[in-house]
């Protein structure tokens, strides 16, 4: 005899319910929002509060008077990646120069975990980063060399130096990388065409 309805149906709320649960209790990165300025308070927070998270910076030279200051600022500005279960979220947003957890209907998103922890170590080996203009159009590749190797974005040249553009679509921000050639390759095919990757006609021209 064949099962029920009814009884199909609350398998199905079951399975429905555990998949919440899990989304609850299991850890994965988040986005969190913060005032104008605030993020690296706010990372100091976290850290004082012993919540994993991972705030992303590159250097930049500013002139101040008479001299010439370098500067680590965010490479996303207005966003702390945090990482924690969801019924822990109360530990970030009690922080009061934390806005919210970016995510949908009020409900927190998770972001690829492996495209953080990527990025993580690969920003560790002092790689030269900066922020970009969002980006979401032009020909896919993926670093499949190097320490970024498996992140996903698009190539771009300029006077014959290319930089690699990921884009993290949830916050709608991105960053560019100096690159290789010979460390990219196009989405779908076979790592054997990199000897002769033909990148001209593949990247698009930075002005």
């Amino acid at each position: 005899m064949g099962e029920t309805p009814s009884i199909r149906h609350s398998t199905a709320n079951q399975h429905s319910d555990m998949t919440v649960l899990l989304g609850q209790v299991q850890p994965h990165w988040y986005a969190a929002y913060t005032c104008a300025n605030h993020e690296k308070p706010v990372a100091a927070e976290l850290r004082a509060r012993g919540v994993e998270h991972f705030l992303p910076l590159y250097g930049s030279v500013r002139r101040w008077k008479d001299r010439r200051v370098r500067l680590d600022l965010p490479l996303f500005p207005g966003y702390v990646f945090v990482r924690l279960a969801l019924v822990e979220r109360l530990r970030v947003l009690q922080i009061p120069r934390v806005v919210r957890l970016v995510g949908f209907s009020g409900m927190p998103a998770a972001l690829p975990d492996e495209q953080v922890e990527i990025l993580r170590s690969g920003l560790a080996e002092r790689l030269h980063a900066e922020p970009h203009p969002f980006l979401t159009v032009g020909r896919r590749m993926r670093i499949v060399r190097g320490p970024l190797a498996g992140l996903e974005g698009v190539l771009l040249r300029k006077k014959g130096n290319f930089r690699f553009v990921l884009s993290v679509e949830l916050i709608q921000r991105s960053l560019s990388v100096d690159v290789d050639a010979s460390e990219v390759q196009p989405l779908g095919e076979s790592k054997r065409s990199l000897p002769g990757l033909p990148i001209s006609p593949l990247t698009d021209e930075l002005s």
